[in-house]
């Protein structure tokens, strides 16, 4: 077996045994506080653990796979557990209980949430925006990346490792038939959808039962009319859902469902599923962002509707604050540092991996988060993929970022289950509106 085999297997994905996987124990200097980002002592190679929620088998985890058993070759003794949650809620849950707890490890992912920020403020998270600058490394990275990981107030306690821009991916087949063109604002959407309905398609289709999907359409309106800063303000409560912006996105969303936009029973249908429908011919438009360029832009897709295939930008508004380049530009979950557990060794390796890390993603056909280098267009690529990566080369200053990373866990949870209620018609924007506001003033603090 070779050393890097023999490390391979040091490098396991469990959700066993926590407690002890996440003890966090450093046998290095450890740091003195978040933005002490270079600490003395020296590197004592040891396992340390990340927790972390992404698809096993995804190209993040992947790739740092590969750097992990790269490191441990010149570091004897060094491993890289990797605690894996693919399941969001189930992963929120665990990472809050460990961080009650004190017991995260040494690497963590999350959002730039009021929970992540909080834990920021206890000096509990590494200083990220501190240590890119330390290892020369900021000015490599896109700036949508990086901001994306921000809290509303500029700092940066998150790396990123992924980058992608959200579409609507549309079958031209079917707007021909339905004698209708893109929409140029957002306003069109129902006479789209009402357009394609008596062509007996569905519209768009949804993936409902996550909850997210509906809840960036709710973000699209008043990113267009008051500015990605709508969201944050509401999340600090200097905004209300019955602002102008907030009133005019809850209409919007119960027009769309009065346009009978989404498939019957949008709110029990799935991931894959809503992807099939689109996928299969079955609806016209789909919003997603470029990780599923593999599925979308290459000879996987079916070739019955291959063909058929294009995308266009989040459409504008009247008297929009943003430009038509700006619009939803992810990336990712980011990963935090534990202040806690920081050493030598853990900057070690972050220093190895970020260096690396952005050629080895790339040349599996993503994007990665850094400037450099250019993205590995698959052999089985169409056209489609190489104009969607220029697409995403060339984006805007201003980010319509998701609304689940921006408000309390209440009140997105209260969020999405009545944007459902509102679209499926039971309920209006008022009751909408006032029940919403309700639930913030009631959680500002929470």
């Amino acid at each position: 077996m070779s050393l890097r085999s023999k490390h391979r297997t040091a490098l396991v994905a469990t959700v066993a045994t926590v407690a002890l996987a996440l003890t966090g124990c450093s046998s290095g200097s450890s740091a003195s506080g978040p933005a002490d980002v270079d600490p003395d002592g020296d590197i004592v190679p040891r396992e340390i653990s990340w927790l972390l929620s992404r698809p096993a088998d995804g190209g993040v985890i992947t790739a740092m796979q590969q750097i992990a058993d790269e490191y441990a070759e010149s570091h004897e003794g060094f491993s890289l557990n990797l605690i894996t949650t693919p399941d969001r809620p189930s992963y929120l849950q665990k990472y809050e209980t460990l961080a009650a707890a004190n017991k995260l490890p040494e690497l963590f992912d999350t959002d730039a949430t009021p929970f992540a920020q909080k834990l920021a403020d206890s000096d509990r998270m590494i200083d990220v925006g501190a240590l890119l600058d330390d290892l020369n490394l900021t000015d490599t990275y896109r700036d949508a990346a990086l901001n994306y990981q921000r809290f509303p107030d500029g700092s940066l306690y998150m790396v990123p490792f992924e980058y992608s821009s959200e579409y609507f991916w549309y079958n031209t087949e079917m707007f021909d038939e339905a004698g209708i063109e893109i929409p140029e604002t957002l306003d069109d959407f129902p006479a789209m959808c009402e357009a394609l309905r008596e062509q007996g398609v569905t519209p768009i289709a949804l993936n409902g039962q996550d909850r997210w999907p509906l809840e960036r359409y709710m973000a699209f309106y008043p990113f267009r009319e008051a500015g990605p800063e709508y969201v944050q303000n509401l999340a600090t409560g200097n905004a209300s859902f019955s602002d102008p912006a907030g009133q005019h996105a809850a209409q919007w969303l119960y027009d769309l469902g009065q346009a009978g936009c989404f498939q019957k029973g949008f709110s029990s249908t799935g991931y894959a599923d809503a992807q099939a429908l689109f996928t299969s011919g079955k609806a016209a438009v789909y919003n997603v962002g470029t990780w599923e360029l593999s599925n979308l832009a290459t000879d996987a897709l079916d070739e019955g509707v291959r063909d058929d295939v294009d995308f266009f930008t989040l459409p504008t508004i009247d008297g929009a604050v943003t430009a038509d380049d700006e619009f939803v530009t992810t990336s990712g979950i980011g990963m935090a540092i534990n202040a806690k557990t920081y050493d030598p060794l853990v900057r070690g390796f972050i220093e190895f991996a970020l260096t690396r890390y952005p050629e080895i993603y790339a040349s599996s056909g993503a994007l990665a988060p850094t400037k450099t280098p250019e993205v590995t267009i698959p052999d089985n690529a169409t056209d489609l993929y190489t104009k969607a990566v220029d697409q995403a080369e060339n984006v805007g200053e201003k980010i319509a970022v998701p609304w689940d990373t921006q408000l309390d866990p209440t009140t997105n949870t209260r969020l999405q289950q009545e944007l459902t209620l509102l679209v499926q018609g039971e309920s209006t924007p008022e009751q909408f509106i006032a029940t919403m506001d309700k639930t913030l003033s009631e959680n500002l603090d929470g």
